[in-house]
């Protein structure tokens, strides 16, 4: 039987800057707002923003990640793109479950 509480994947206290898109009817390109993170794992994390999306709204994440915080390459930063679609909203901002499939590419700099 499944623990309740207990989270599968370890969390990191990141706040890392996203950009979060939200496709309309279309495929058009519906609304476009950035967040940050206040925690985040590989199936998800969680967004501070003013305006948190309806449970079940369906989106694009492009999050920065800062490589030389984690010590990998020095000075360089990684840009992650993942789908995923709200699961829980709050005061402070949303929830979001990441699809496993996702992008991980270099920002030139």
């Amino acid at each position: 039987m499944p623990e309740f509480g207990k989270r599968k994947l370890e969390r990191f206290p990141l706040k890392l800057p996203a950009r979060i898109f939200v496709d309309g009817e279309g495929g058009e390109e519906a609304a476009c707002f950035d967040a940050t993170t206040s925690d985040i794992c590989a199936g998800g994390a969680f967004f501070y923003t003013d305006t948190p999306l309806p449970v079940g709204t369906e989106m694009y994440v492009d999050l920065v990640l800062p490589l030389d915080e984690l010590k990998k390459i020095e000075g360089r930063r990684a840009n992650i793109k993942v789908r995923g679609a709200v699961i829980r909203t709050g005061k402070r901002g949303m929830a979001i479950s990441f699809d496993k499939k996702y992008r991980i590419s270099p920002i030139p700099g």
